[in-house]
């Protein structure tokens, strides 16, 4: 092997020194379990596998097949998957860099010389033509190169971490506009009831008054509470066209949702969420796995700022034929070659490469406080989760008995009113307060979904709790 061949492989091979700081992933700032309390209930010890999607947490195949579309077709998942591979792409560019470049060229020229301007007094004709394979390579002593590599792979990996994010909170979000939109729905339905109920009444009354015995204030009483309900119905019937809006939006298409019938809240619609999982299975959450990789690829920029304040070292070649005419350009003894190998040493950069490396280590700071307020908000997310996962089954219980409380009463006071015991008063309250023991368990159980939902996206949306040793595990630098 030749020197020169011989000092430019020992050359490339000493390529592979990194500044990069060593990664420590820093410690979690909130507690190593969940809270306990009389809001939290009595958790449990799971910790066998599970594997949890959100094709088996939904149940409702109405539900399921919307978010399907939603998937398919939403308009923030087409941005995310794009930026992926946006930042596929930028990885492979700056992956490159690492690599010689190589280009092959063919160049020719032909020109007179004149009289006046010929050494030998007269016009000559000449011309010279080459081609060159040229190869041009940086190389990489002090892992500048490397360093910017990987920060832009980290950044790719970030991008698919919040690519899945979008997706769990675009599931979520289908999720719950779709039970918001259910629960409208029930409540118009129930509101028409109730108005059905209040204009017999209405004419009950106005009977009586017609012939002398129902006073004016029940009359008006009767008519107050019709048009109430009247005002309600409305209300509802906006808030169900609303809705639909804003569950076609998530979907990203228009989808038949007229075909859809009136879903029950009352049916088990939602898988059972394990609430003995470690506070580890955080790290299973695709914000914070970006959180962390953006962290991560900032870590890398220092190395990159480290290795500008040495020298950096280029090696350009290129060997080809030439002559001075192109019949001859590969003919024997027509063979050229050039090396030319470069070096720069900064000197004075006024303080710019000390800048830089101050603002790529302040970058880092950020990015990991911005790393341990996602932690904390992910705590935070599971925590409420839970206390709502606990306290929403004794309160729908309950809302379900003051309902069945206020049906019976609702049914001795109209018994009452029609054998002329009780005054329509009476009657009237027994009315109001059915329709807001039904109203208030519709939205109980929407709540009470709702939580479950924000629950599972709170964790990750789907996992394996097996996992999460290895994901929690410190990654190398």
């Amino acid at each position: 092997m030749k020197p020169s061949l011989m000092c430019l492989a020992v050359l490339g091979l000493l390529g592979g020194c990194s500044m990069i700081p060593q990664y420590e992933r820093p410690a979690m700032p909130v507690a190593d379990v969940w809270p306990a309390g009389e809001a939290y209930g009595e958790l449990n010890s799971q910790t066998e596998a599970m594997d949890l999607s959100w094709q088996e947490f939904f149940r409702d195949p109405a539900l399921r097949e919307l978010i399907q579309v939603a998937l398919e077709n939403n308009r923030d998942m087409r941005i995310a998957a794009l930026n992926v591979e946006a930042y596929r792409a930028l990885y492979g560019i700056q992956h490159a860099t690492l690599l010689p470049s190589v280009s092959a060229d063919a160049s020719g020229n032909r020109s007179r010389t004149p009289e006046n301007l010929s050494p030998t007094g007269e016009a000559t004709t000449g011309g010279q033509y080459f081609a060159t394979l040229g190869v041009a390579w940086e190389l990489d002593l002090f892992g500048r190169l490397r360093s910017l590599s990987e920060q832009a792979l980290q950044e790719f990996l970030a991008s698919e971490a919040a690519q899945r994010s979008v997706q769990v909170s675009l599931i979520a979000g289908v999720a719950n506009s779709y039970f918001t939109w259910q629960a409208n729905r029930e409540l118009l339905r129930v509101t028409q009831q109730t108005l059905n109920a209040y204009e017999e009444s209405l004419a009950l009354v106005q009977r009586s008054y017609d012939v002398g015995v129902a006073s004016t204030l029940e009359l008006t009483q009767a008519r107050t509470a019709v048009e109430t309900a009247r005002a309600a119905e409305a209300q509802y019937r906006r808030q169900v066209a609303q809705d639909r809006n804003a569950l076609q939006q998530l979907l990203g298409q228009n989808v038949a949702l007229d075909d859809i019938g009136e879903g029950k809240l009352e049916m088990d619609l939602l898988a059972d969420l394990p609430v003995g999982l470690p506070s580890e299975l955080l790290f299973k959450r695709p914000d914070i796995i970006a959180a962390e990789r953006q962290l991560m690829a900032a870590n890398a920029s220092i190395g990159a700022a480290r290795a500008a304040f040495f020298p950096s070292i280029g090696l350009t070649g290129a060997a080809g034929s030439a002559s001075t005419q192109l019949s001859d350009l590969f003919s024997s003894g027509s063979g050229y070659w050039s090396f030319t190998p470069s070096i720069s040493i900064p000197i004075f950069t006024a303080g710019r490469l000390r800048a830089n490396l101050d603002y790529a280590e302040i970058s880092r700071d950020i990015r990991v406080a911005e790393y341990e307020q996602a932690i904390q908000d992910a705590f935070r997310d599971v925590a409420d989760g839970l206390a709502a996962h606990e306290t929403y089954v004794e309160q729908v219980q309950a809302q379900r008995n003051l309902l069945e409380v206020s049906e019976d009463y609702y049914e001795v006071a109209e018994r009452r009113y029609r054998t002329g015991v009780d005054s329509h008063l009476t009657l009237l309250d027994a009315q109001r307060q059915l329709l807001t023991a039904q109203q208030q368990l519709v939205n109980d159980r929407r709540n009470q979904l709702v939580s479950e939902v924000n629950l599972f996206k709170a964790l990750g949306g789907g996992w394996q709790v097996e996992e999460v040793a290895a994901a929690s595990a410190e990654p190398e630098a």
